[in-house]
């Protein structure tokens, strides 16, 4: 068994696929209306079969309270891996991506998390 499809929910579907797209860097793997909608989804471009990632809108009446509970907790929604933490901070950094937690060094892991513009936070990671 393997991971297929993950999820964020996002306030904006065209807004989150640009700051997926082009700034993170996924590429949109499928862009499909359902209603008012889009079943819409990005993978890497490193791993083009692998695991989606699914721009989910966050109209369900749970969302709203949820994401906010984690946001103000200082809890990403989903986790990153890259292959530079610092790095990967600095790239964002310059194309204005705000980050709510700068690198950060845990033992063999090294994480950061960033604001996906979208209503959530993501953490970046590297390491064991």
């Amino acid at each position: 068994m393997k991971i297929h499809l993950t999820s964020v929910f996002v306030d904006d579907q065209e807004k989150a696929l640009r700051f997926y797209t082009d700034v993170l860097g996924f590429v949109k793997q499928h862009d499909v209306p359902v209603g008012t909608d889009r079943w819409l989804t990005v993978v890497s471009p490193e791993d083009p079969d692998g695991t989606a990632l699914l721009l989910e809108p966050s109209g369900h009446p749970a969302v709203q309270p949820y994401r906010t509970a984690l946001v103000q907790d200082g809890i990403p929604a989903t986790s990153f891996a890259v292959d530079d933490v610092r790095a990967e901070f600095e790239r964002l950094s310059g194309l204005g991506v705000y980050f709510t937690q700068e690198p950060l060094e845990m033992g063999p892991v090294t994480t950061a998390v960033l604001d996906d513009t979208c209503g959530n936070l993501i953490q970046i990671v590297h390491g064991a």
